[in-house]
């Protein structure tokens, strides 16, 4: 097969960005200073708080002929993160303490000192935000807590042949169509057109029709009026007819008005066992349904959460608190075919994991002057007070707005705004309000709890947002979609939906995040956006067409250690909303920005930078929290670099030079320190299993495209539709 040019351009430019990547990531890195090689060993990080970053890290300094002396520094710095290309730059690095413990000679230590400190804190050293989220020993539990979270089981369906569960926000809301007898349902993402007594619904090359409208007795038909058609061909704006993806059975349809959700199987239920449990899977679903040989209990995975029936059809669903599961669940080995549910498994390593990235902030760097928003309302600006808090927020506009002590702020793509007035202007905000850690779940701005204001300066502000900000919330040790309470939408002039937590299908992956299936059973099924050049608001991160991405992605993901399948998935359907900021045309300063013009970041253009390269020597180094220095040789034994552990962190060692060649196993030694150095270890080589299953992923070609329909950013409320 001919590869088109468009191909070959994406695999060159894919092959240059991997390159890229291999000679600004890898570790070790060097740096020449005059007569000195400096090799920096990768951090051991330690705590991230806000958008802080501090941590330790093993070097090695070699000048001329003399002898290579080992040491270690203590840092803090700035993080700048982009979560979409899974890197962050450390910035503003401070080094508050550099040890060298074998050197004796005060003045060679202080020199020693001078050139570590004044060159290294010059870097801006880029990182792989996996390897990070692999090292971090603390997270900040406070921004993390969600545990007021709605867990109220939906409607669940489930069935054994192709369905589709349509989507309705509420009762069902007519709006006439001007110079005509038709109506159509305003607030569902999909065409439903009422003409005459009867209700017709398109869905890709075909229509249905039916009487009532929430309902499941819809039929295909190839009778339709020439009106209907012709409507259907005004309002589905820029939208391409999804291809078939060789699924010829027609599905039969489910029209929904309350929180649904869809689980099919392709045909009847078949087991599968897995390995060491107790536990059976349906391979032949791409929901995540699991069966207790004890208890007998089937187990569906929705948005994160686990609910429970004795049998599918018509079960009586029940929430299980994920602490209640059953002991099997967190025994399902990592190579199995339905592992991916291990995120949602707590204390398991993944768990573990999805915690760190629920800490993780996506960051920017915000221009005061060029950074801006405007906000519509329909009509006059309403607003409605939060219950439990001394907040309001405005009910009619599509824009997240709240007033609080007589001034508004405006939550725009994770940056704050501020006026005097409910209209404008508005002005970037360097202060984030304390009563915005107020508002409850219950309220539909509650996501904007996770929208943070790090530091400013005149001219610039460092903002981030944490997953909370696009729906993603950490409970009772598993993350969440959702806070799975129903916001009622504004209804005016225009239809303002507000965010959703089921009826999307949303599954939960560690590369890409929160994917989404929007209840379809068959990606062709198309949904169109009326009357608006917004998008229908959905969940952050919404795509179209992901079914068929998503299965490859969840079936074979961790049997083929997240590669292969997830491609597909990646690209189908991945979380743009990772990073938000991207999408703004001006007043952000990006992290690949940082990079490659560091100055741009510290607004300080003259100010000398120092650049890295990587080192040829293992990555096999670390430090202790003493500052002690040891290496890990392949068979797992640790050698330390200096003879004796100093009694001061902060002091010289005064011991001999000559570094001890005696190798200690950890499982042999009572000592913590070992025991602490192998989980370094053990940190540094999932972060580094993580990173390059990442840039396989990312470069790895997808199994199909799709036309992707535009959507709003989740500050907002939604797509705007006229009444």
């Amino acid at each position: 097969m001919k590869l088109s040019i468009l191909a070959v351009f994406l695999i060159i430019a894919v092959t240059l960005s991997a390159k890229e990547n291999e000679e600004t990531l890898v570790w070790p890195r060097e740096i020449q200073v005059k007569k000195y090689v400096i090799t920096l060993y990768q951090p051991q990080l330690e705590s991230l708080t806000g958008n802080n970053l501090e941590g330790r890290m093993a070097l090695s300094v070699k000048k001329d002929k003399e002898d290579l002396i080992f040491g270690a520094l203590w840092f803090n710095a700035k993080i700048l993160t982009d979560m979409e290309e899974r890197t962050a730059v450390l910035e503003n690095l401070e080094i508050p303490k550099v040890k060298f413990p074998d050197i004796e000679d005060e003045s060679k230590l202080e020199t020693l000192k001078e050139v570590v400190i004044e060159d290294l804190e010059s870097v801006n050293f880029e990182m792989s935000l996996d390897r990070i989220l692999a090292d971090l020993e603390e997270v900040e539990s406070a921004a993390l807590l969600s545990d007021r979270l709605n867990n109220t089981p939906p409607k669940i369906y489930y069935r054994s042949t192709p369905t589709v569960l349509v989507l309705v926000d509420g009762e069902p809301v007519m709006k006439e169509v001007e110079n005509s007898k038709m109506e159509y349902v305003m607030n569902s993402p999909f065409l439903i057109v009422k003409h005459k007594s009867y209700y017709f619904l398109k869905g890709g090359n075909y229509w249905y029709t039916s009487k009532e409208i929430v309902t499941e007795d819809w039929k295909v038909t190839k009778s339709v009026p020439k009106d209907v058609k012709k409507l259907a061909e005004q309002m589905v704006e820029n939208q391409e007819e999804p291809e078939n993806d060789g699924d010829n059975e027609i599905p039969d349809i489910i029209v929904t008005s309350v929180p649904s959700e869809l689980i099919v199987s392709n045909g009847k239920l078949e087991y599968e066992s897995i390995s060491g449990t107790s536990l059976l899977f349906a391979k032949n679903s791409e929901n995540d349904i699991l069966m207790d040989i004890n208890s007998q209990h089937h187990f569906v995975l929705l948005n994160g959460r686990w609910f429970s029936s004795k049998t599918l059809k018509d079960g009586d669903w029940q929430f299980i608190e994920p602490t209640d599961l059953p002991a099997d669940f967190a025994k399902i080995p990592t190579e199995a075919t339905i592992a991916s549910v291990r995120s949602s498994v707590p204390g398991t390593e993944e768990a573990q994991e999805a915690k760190y990235e629920q800490q993780m902030p996506q960051t920017a760097v915000v221009d005061r002057k060029t950074a801006i928003v405007e906000v519509e309302y329909d009509g006059d600006p309403k607003f409605e007070k939060i219950d439990g808090s001394s907040v309001e927020y405005a009910i009619n506009t599509a824009s997240t707005v709240l007033r609080i002590n007589s001034t508004f702020y405006c939550v725009d793509d994770g940056i704050w705004f501020e006026s005097k007035n409910a209209k404008g202007p508005w002005a970037v905000s360097d202060s984030r309000p304390k009563e915005v850690d107020e508002i409850p779940p219950s309220a539909p701005v509650y996501n904007v709890k996770y929208v943070y204001i790090y530091d400013s300066t005149p001219d610039v502000v460092y903002v981030g947002y944490t997953p909370g900000y696009c729906h993603s919330y950490w409970y009772n040790g598993v993350v969440f979609y959702g806070t799975g309470y129903y916001y009622h939408p504004w209804y005016g002039h225009y239809y303002y939906p507000r965010p959703w937590t089921f009826g999307f299908g949303v599954h939960y992956n560690p590369y890409t995040g929160w994917g989404f299936s929007v209840g379809l059973s068959y990606g062709w099924f198309h949904m169109g956006f009326y009357g608006s050049g917004h998008g229908y608001w959905g969940p952050a991160g919404y795509r179209h067409g992901y079914r068929h991405g998503y299965h490859h992605g969840y079936h074979h993901g961790y049997r083929d250690g997240y590669l292969k399948g997830y491609a597909a998935g990646y690209a189908n359907g991945k979380y743009n909303s990772r990073n938000i900021y991207k999408r703004r045309n001006s007043g952000i300063r990006s992290t690949q920005n940082v990079r490659r013009n560091p100055a741009v970041a510290n607004n300080r253009p003259g100010d000398r930078k120092v650049s890295t390269r990587p080192s040829t020597k293992p990555n096999n180094v670390f430090a202790d929290r003493d500052g002690n220095i040891h290496s890990r040789d392949k068979s797992g034994n640790w050698t330390q670099k200096n003879k004796r552990p100093s009694k001061r962190p902060d002091l010289p060692n005064k011991s001999a030079q000559r570094p001890s060649t005696r190798p200690t196993k950890p499982a042999t030694r009572p000592s913590s320190r070992p025991q602490q150095l192998e989980r370094d270890y053990n940190n540094r080589s999932r972060g580094t299993t993580r990173y390059n299953n990442y840039q396989y992923n990312r470069s790895a070609p997808a199994t199909r495209s799709r036309s992707m329909p535009s959507r709003s950013a989740p500050s907002r409320g939604g797509g705007r539709m006229r009444r």
